[in-house]
């Protein structure tokens, strides 16, 4: 990735956000099917209460765990090696949704250390954003 992000990453990627945060373990797989928008991040070790998922500025998907709590530890105990907490800090993901989307509808469920996040579309065609302005002689 370059210094400052992908310059050419919008001529060949639709979504026009998609923000990752850099060395997020949080790794993710977009699929598109006829009837849905299919998202699956790697999530191990968090549970669904670390987990957030929301909609935030109209349609942009939010995905947010929390990193967990350092274990306890006792007055006599004594750590020799810490690696499992390693790796395991929060981590974001922001996707811009298409237009053709239910975001009313959207489902989340985490299982084995994935969440899948499901995004389904709206077939009903959406109204134009282009409106015409009629051009007069005199204002």
């Amino acid at each position: 990735m370059a210094l400052f992000g992908d310059p050419f990453r919008n001529l060949f990627w639709s979504p026009r956000i998609y923000r990752p945060i850099p060395g997020s373990t949080a790794l993710m797989d977009w699929l598109e099917s006829p009837h849905a928008h299919i998202f699956k991040i790697n999530v191990p070790g968090y549970s669904k209460e670390e987990i957030k998922v929301q909609v935030e500025e109209g349609n942009v998907l939010v995905i947010r765990g929390e990193g967990r709590k350092e274990e306890s530890r006792g007055k006599d105990s004594v750590w020799h090696v810490a690696e499992r907490g390693a790796g395991k800090d929060d981590f974001s993901r922001e996707i811009e949704l298409p237009e053709n989307v239910k975001l009313d509808q959207i489902k989340a469920e985490v299982e084995n250390g994935v969440l899948t996040v499901i995004v389904p579309k709206d077939a009903t065609p959406k109204p134009s954003k282009v409106r015409t302005i009629n051009v007069s002689s005199k204002l």
